[in-house]
């Protein structure tokens, strides 16, 4: 038995955030149906690496596919007679799409009062910017989050992975445990839960707030240095390589420059403690720089291992991909797909008792149709074959 057996989620939510929680929900058991546009699909389809959909292979696995044109009257009273058999619908349309199909909360809940209802928006539902379209970049740069990160000189630079909806999504499968915890312990009703791409990314970039009011602080770029400790940053070796290297701590701080013959750094002024080492960072950088980049990397990890430092190579996924310590935790599988395999990272996080598994990759578009439309919600051959070819589904 999964943690979630027995939760039915209907998903009506198109891109990453949405895909990202509903990938988490089917991993853990929830039975995920993804409806998409008839012969177009979720966006994430046409994400291609060498002709393959990958996105959607990995961030549509465990889920089952049906097609369903909401445009259409009778897509919407299909939606509506599914839904009472569903604990959750997702939906991620710009803000008033639902409400002008006649799918608002109202006729939702109308329909399913103990429906638990995901809205994912980039701005948030209410207020004068709610229906500014909100991909996550956009988000990423007016959150902050851009305009802290990169060097002090340059352009700021956009994260190269989508983590405006990757911390959306996580936030969204939390929030949707929540609710049905609340609706099946307390017996609590139906409720809405609304994530916004905005206030999810802008809530992990640290007490920003706070610094702003208490003090002035706006914090800019300061590359791979860090505001609050020193050392911080990526260095490279003599074998073209890089190491990174974070002194969180002051004794971590202390043991690195030690273990590096830096240790009289720290019987200078600008360098004894760690508010001194985070004014003087570039001074530190410059010595720190020096001493890893007349070694080779392996070198550099002989010392590292050798005195436990908080430090570590800089790895691609080629890396990754042949390292023995997650080879033997299993952190990436290969799932069948057809003649092939799609390899990809294992579901996290891992719990004891009811471990999350992946028992398909993202499926083809429209592939359960006559399984839920026939055999779950009554319609005959007949039917579904005069919805198809009138475009609902």
């Amino acid at each position: 038995m999964n943690a979630l057996d027995g939760i039915r989620v209907l998903d009506l939510s198109r891109m990453v955030a949405g895909a990202m929680a509903g990938m988490l929900l089917a991993d853990f058991g929830a039975d995920v149906v993804k409806v998409e546009q008839p012969g177009k699909g979720d966006p994430l389809r046409q994400w291609t690496t060498g002709g393959q959909s990958l996105w959607w292979k990995v961030y549509g696995r465990n889920k089952r596919c049906i097609t369903l044109n909401l445009a259409a009257e009778a897509g919407r009273k299909l939606l509506l007679q599914m839904l009472p058999k569903f604990d959750v619908l997702m939906e991620s349309f710009l803000p008033g799409t639902m409400e002008s199909w006649g799918l608002g909360w109202n006729e939702l809940s109308a329909a399913h009062p103990d429906l638990v209802l995901l809205r994912v928006s980039g701005w948030g539902r209410d207020g004068p910017d709610s229906e500014r379209p909100g991909f996550g970049s956009l988000v990423e740069a007016g959150s902050g989050l851009a305009a802290m990160t990169g060097e002090p000189d340059r352009a700021p630079i956009l994260p190269a992975a989508p983590i405006a909806d990757m911390v959306s999504g996580l936030y969204a499968a939390n929030a949707i445990a929540f609710a049905l915890r609340h609706r099946e312990a307390h017996g609590g009703p139906g409720q809405v839960i609304d994530v916004s791409l905005f206030e999810s990314i802008f809530s992990v970039l640290g007490p920003t707030a706070a610094e702003y009011r208490s003090a002035g602080k706006v914090r800019g770029r300061s590359g791979s240095r860090s505001t609050n400790s020193a050392p911080r940053g990526c260095y490279a070796t003599s074998d073209g390589r890089w190491i990174a290297v974070s002194g969180s701590t002051p004794k971590m701080a202390q043991r690195f420059l030690s273990s590096y013959g830096l240790g009289e750094l720290l019987q200078d002024s600008r360098f004894a403690t760690n508010e001194a080492r985070v004014q003087h960072a570039t001074e530190l950088d410059d010595a720190i720089g020096n001493a890893i980049r007349v070694r080779t990397l392996a070198e550099n990890l002989q010392i590292i291992r050798d005195n436990g430092l908080t430090a570590c190579p800089v790895q691609s996924i080629a890396d990754i991909d042949t390292d023995p310590h997650w080879q033997a935790l299993n952190l990436l599988v290969d799932v069948a797909d057809g003649a092939a395999n799609v390899r990809m990272h294992n579901a996290i996080p891992r719990l004891s008792a009811t471990p999350g598994e992946i028992r398909w990759c993202g499926a083809a578009l429209g592939e359960h149709n006559e399984a839920i439309y026939c055999n779950e919600l009554g319609l005959s051959a007949r039917q579904l074959a005069e919805f198809r070819a009138a475009g609902v589904i």
